[in-house]
Parts: C-alpha cells; structure tokens; sequence
C-alpha cells in the first residue's frame, strides 16, 4: 500500500489515540462517496461526509452524514436552533476547515466549530471517514468519533 499523507486529521487521530486504518482511492471530481464506496469496495451508507454549512447568522458548523443521505437543510435547523442553515460554497467551506473541499475531515479543522452526526452513524461498527485530503479516507470505529469530535447527534437525514 502507497504511503498515505500526514495530514492536520491524522495529527489529530494520533494525539487522540485513534486506531485508523489509512485507504487512499483515485479521487474523482464530482465522484463523492458513491466513487469512493466503490473504489473501497463498501456500502456507501459507512462512508461518511463531512460537509461544512452554514447558520442564518453566519456561523459555520460541522455536519457528519451517511455517504447514500442528504441533510435536510430545515430539520438540521429545527435540530439546533438556528433559523436557517445551508451548505457553504466551496470556498468559504476551505477557510472555515482548512480543508480542500473533497477532502474535509471532521478531525484537525482549523476553526473550532460545532460538530452534529446524523444519530444512526454511532450505531454503525465501522465508518470511512475523510483523512484530511481528497483521495483518502480513513475506517474508524464510530465510538472514537463521538469520543474525539463530542458531536451533537441529530436526525436530519433525507433519503
């Protein structure tokens, strides 16, 4: 296996004492986790997504979601008091994380912000999660996610 990067959430995991399984993929644009779960050869509903949003008042959040659901932009909102929330445009999402959009991971951010899990993530044996760069994710045991990022589990998927 190709060596895989040193990335800011690799810092973070190994600090945290995560055992990671490292799998890198030829990442595809517009491939998301559809590309990613074939190339891994999983079930796209263990591959997760990190996606950076937005409140009406501007305040960025971090949102953990099944690679095969949507977040319900309204639920999401409900969920945590916010008026309104909306994915940032790429650009914005990378200041707020750090990250290159395709390869943001919830570990490392480089804005501390709230994380919220879609609640059936905790329940899974094992996730694939992004490493910190496009091209690699990382097999996880949920428990250390919600050990390490302190999520605020919601339920705010569409199927």
């Amino acid at each position: 296996m190709a060596k895989h990067p040193v990335t800011m959430a690799i810092r973070a995991l190994r600090a945290a004492k995560v055992a990671f399984e490292p799998h890198l993929y030829a990442w595809e644009e517009r491939g998301g986790t559809a590309a990613s779960s074939a190339a891994l050869r999983v079930d796209e509903h263990v591959v997760i997504k990190t996606l950076i949003f937005e409140t009406d008042a501007g305040e960025p959040l971090c949102v953990l979601m099944h690679g095969d659901r949507e977040v319900s932009t309204k639920q999401l909102a409900r969920q945590i008091g916010a008026r309104a929330t909306e994915p940032c445009k790429p650009a914005v999402a990378d200041r707020h994380s750090g990250y290159q959009v395709g390869g943001t991971s919830p570990f490392g951010l480089r804005r501390p912000m709230p994380v919220y899990m879609e609640r059936s993530i905790a329940a899974l044996p094992r996730i694939y999660i992004n490493g910190g760069a496009r091209g690699f994710l990382v097999a996880i045991d949920p428990a250390d996610a919600v050990r390490v990022l302190t999520p605020t589990l919601v339920d705010c998927a569409v199927q």
